[in-house]
């Protein structure tokens, strides 16, 4: 009899030998090619459940099979500690955040290492310790030197609850993306990364296996658009000349503008408003500043201004037009300004009907003859009243009309982009100290390096009052200027935690360096990730983030390569009850029961097997036991003793090899295109297979040892204690882990017989055997031969076949 699985006590002791023999320690091994396998690190929540499991347990995989195959696989993990939730912890629980943080790494490192993944532990980071942090702080002040820091007082997301400024990214649907309460709008002095200056390059995926949506969506997010910078003359109430600058994309509309809007916070608009206009302005400007940015351009709104009073000068045509303020204009897209062309945008046809404006149509519909338009015409068409472009089509006017503004010197060519400048202050305690101080003789001064890091202190008391808590700690804001050695004071903004996310991976090459962020020859062996797995959701943040943060790396000369992971894959989520796994719900999926119950090969397999990795699917107690049943049988099938039924069968063995080296072939294709649920089945079909076998005996002892070794080493990266176990009941040497991937001989994977479907006029009506060898001639013919298609055939004319080579005949008849 076989000895029982049991998986609570095999998991815990595979573990404990692998970590003592430092099985998955990993060095760098230039006569080996590398493999860089990263799965995005989780913030510390505190519990792992099993969505995290879903992204975690798949890439632990891939990155086994990879060091099955070969390569020197760098596969590690960490913790993203910084952020919001500790510091609300602190304030809520009367617990400081680092306490917070730490003891929910300790509970997570701990559910991660029941997971039997490959981490090298020597290699963990925790972006809240300062020796990581230190770097994190460098890396501001080289952003800095190279003119990518800078600080300015702009308007800002602000979050009321949170007490926090949000970047444009962090505001979903006008809420908070933590706690989803309304954004506001504040005016303060911030911290910016000129993201902006990368814009062009990170519109292009040049080179990169990344999906489709996710390219898109960054291309999106970075808003290019080409077309014309016009300018206009004020005309009244500013008592000089004015000249304001207007970016469109449609210069072939300029002849029928007839208002132009500002945004209300716009600089220009104390100067040009009328003294009569002044309270009514006034008040919309206040009210304004109530609405975040997501409410003033969501398509919902009603688009409302009022008039200034003053009138801009069109230079095309002389026309005076007048200007207006309206809060779907922002100061800080394109010039702040936007022209209204009524009879060709549909939002300017609408504030033009509600506040009376002309619409004057300048591009002609099709048919036109005149007519008042009942919507704005938005497609190309012939100009007309524009002056010498009058007749000619629009599509050409658009670059003739941006000709001759610049010619006059009235407007050029120009590209626009929606892309802002990363915000990257907070007005939090707990994040990576801003390394700058202020200084009354030598204005704002970076923090020598030789001093970093600038440490959190951690004797602190929070408040609501929305400052960060560090203004309020002396110790802390009071500093050396370190050019004049005079009084300062600290920056007391701390940054945003994309920041410590937008390099964690570099780090990952060389941990414990400490003469610098990173080892460089550590960094070239092992960069850039080849294979980066997490969630869609992080598309226009950490993805984004880090790839402006890698090219301006490169060009500082800190790294050789343009992007950081080479191909990037998302996987879906486990949902239940068809619903999202949330702790309000109440039907968070917690793995520490299944693994203390089940272990964790079962889970690891289930969540394999459940649905497409990328798709994602619905948690199931019965599919977790069905796959518990499938490795009790894998178990009990490679230990049960196998009789040979001495009957010589070459038919058998060779239907036997067969089987064998199509699940090799088919499991080796599948893990590999991270097609794991056909693995899965792979494997199920090939047990199934081998059980009949079993039964019939009419394949060798040395043959039937073979196809068991191959199916534990096909299994070893999905579950790898049982594998283990069994790797070494079997009397193989140890380890597992430590095999080569098998391989598969093509010659006998191939069907010496085929079945072919036979459809006529698209619906099927028979099947046929056929030898794999069989020519299309004959495999024709044999269709047309076969009974049911034979008879449905009299009295029709068959006008073409079509032969899908191995698999289907279509006869088109009538």
């Amino acid at each position: 009899m076989a000895p029982e699985y049991n998986p609570l006590a095999i998991e815990p002791k595979w573990q404990k030998r692998w970590t003592e023999d430092k099985l998955y320690q990993v060095t760098e091994d230039p006569s080996r090619p590398e493999w860089y396998a990263l799965t995005m690190f989780p913030y510390t929540s505190g519990d792992l459940h099993i969505g995290h499991w879903y992204a975690m347990a798949p890439s632990d995989v891939h990155a086994r099979f990879k060091r099955m195959q070969g390569f020197n696989v760098l596969h590690p993990m960490g913790f993203d500690a910084f952020g919001l939730p500790a510091e609300n912890a602190a304030i809520k629980h009367g617990i400081h955040p680092y306490t917070w943080t730490m003891k929910n790494v300790e509970n997570m490192r701990r559910q991660l290492k029941t997971i039997g993944a490959i981490y090298d532990w020597d290699r963990e980071v925790i972006t809240c310790l300062p020796d990581y942090y230190r770097w994190t702080q460098w890396f501001f002040l080289k952003l800095y030197e190279a003119g990518l820091a800078y600080r300015a007082k702009a308007p800002v997301n602000w979050c009321p609850k949170c007490q926090v400024v949000l970047a444009n990214e962090q505001v979903i649907d006008g809420g908070c993306w933590r706690c989803e309460t309304q954004v506001i709008r504040r005016a303060l002095n911030q911290w910016f990364f000129k993201i902006t200056r990368y814009a062009d390059e990170l519109m292009k995926h040049e080179g990169l296996d990344w999906p489709e949506r996710i390219k898109t969506m960054q291309k999106n997010w970075v808003g290019r658009s080409e077309g014309a910078e016009i300018c206009f003359d004020i005309d009244g109430n500013t008592g000089q000349q004015e000249t304001i600058k207007v970016f469109t994309t449609r210069p072939d509309t300029v002849y029928g503008i007839t208002y132009v809007v500002l945004a209300p916070e716009h600089p220009l608009v104390e100067k040009i408003t009328a003294p009569d206009r002044l309270n009514e302005v006034n008040a919309y400007i206040e009210s304004s500043r109530k609405r975040t940015e997501i409410e003033r351009l969501s398509t919902e709104k009603e688009k409302d201004g009022v008039f200034t009073g003053a009138y801009a000068i069109n230079h095309v045509n002389g026309e005076r037009v007048p200007i207006w303020i309206g809060d779907y204009v922002l100061l800080s897209y394109g010039t702040g300004i936007v022209m209204g062309v009524p009879a060709h945008d549909q939002r300017d046809f609408t504030f033009a009907k509600k506040y009376g404006l002309p619409i004057k149509t300048v591009i002609t519909p099709p048919d036109w003859r005149g007519e008042e338009l009942s919507e704005a015409y938005i497609d190309d068409g012939i100009m007309v009243d524009s002056g010498p472009f009058s007749g000619m089509p629009s599509s050409e006017g658009r670059s003739k009309v941006t000709e001759y503004l610049s010619d006059k010197g009235w407007g050029n060519f120009s590209v626009s982009y929606k892309l802002r400048d990363w915000l990257v202050s907070r007005q939090r305690y707990w994040g990576a100290p801003i390394p700058m101080v202020y200084c009354q003789n030598c204005g704002i001064v970076p923090v020598a390096e030789n001093e970093l890091p600038v440490l959190l202190p951690t004797d602190i008391e929070f408040s609501h009052s929305g400052e960060s808590p560090l203004k309020n700690h002396q110790d802390f804001l009071k500093t050396t200027c370190p050019q004049c050695k005079g009084t300062a004071t600290r920056e007391t903004d701390t940054m945003d935690t994309f920041m410590c996310s937008s390099w964690y991976f570099l780090r990952y090459t060389s941990p414990g360096f400490e003469q610098g962020a990173f080892d460089k020859e550590k960094l070239k062996y092992w960069m850039p990730v080849d294979l980066y797995t997490g969630g869609a959701e992080h598309a226009v943040m950490h993805l984004f983030y880090s790839r402006f943060f890698t090219k301006a790396l490169r060009d500082m000369g800190l790294v050789d390569f343009d992007e950081p992971f080479t191909k990037l894959f998302n996987q879906g989520t486990i949902i239940v009850d068809r619903q999202k796994m949330s702790k309000s719900r109440g039907n968070v999926i917690n793995p520490d029961h299944y693994v203390s119950t089940l272990g964790a090969d079962v889970v690891r397999t289930y969540l394999m097997f459940v649905a497409p990795w990328e798709q994602g699917g619905e948690w199931n107690d019965s599919g977790i036991s069905g796959i518990n049943r499938w490795l009790n049988r894998v178990w009990n099938l490679s230990l049960e003793e196998y009789r040979p039924s001495g009957e010589t069968d070459s038919s058998a063995l060779k239907e036997f090899e067969k089987n064998l080296h199509q699940t090799v072939r088919k499991v080796t294709q599948d893990i590999d295109s991270i097609h794991f649920n056909t693995m899965i089945s792979a494997m199920m079909e090939f047990t199934n297979f081998l059980t009949r076998v079993k039964e019939t005996g009419l394949v060798s002892r040395k043959d039937w040892d073979e196809a068991i070794r191959c199916l534990l080493l096909m299994l070893a990266p999905s579950a790898p204690h049982i594998t283990e176990e069994l790797w070494q009941l079997k009397g193989y040497p140890y380890s597992i882990h430590n095999q080569p991937w098998p391989k598969w001989d093509e010659a006998k994977t191939r069907e010496e017989e085929l079945t072919i479907a036979i459809q006529v006029n698209g619906k099927l009506k028979g099947k046929i055997n056929v030898p794999a060898t069989a020519s299309k001639e004959d495999v024709l013919k044999k269709a047309m031969e076969e009974n049911r298609v034979f008879s449905y055939l009299k009295e029709k004319t068959v006008v073409s076949t079509i032969y899908v080579p191995g698999r289907i005949v279509n006869l088109v008849v009538k």
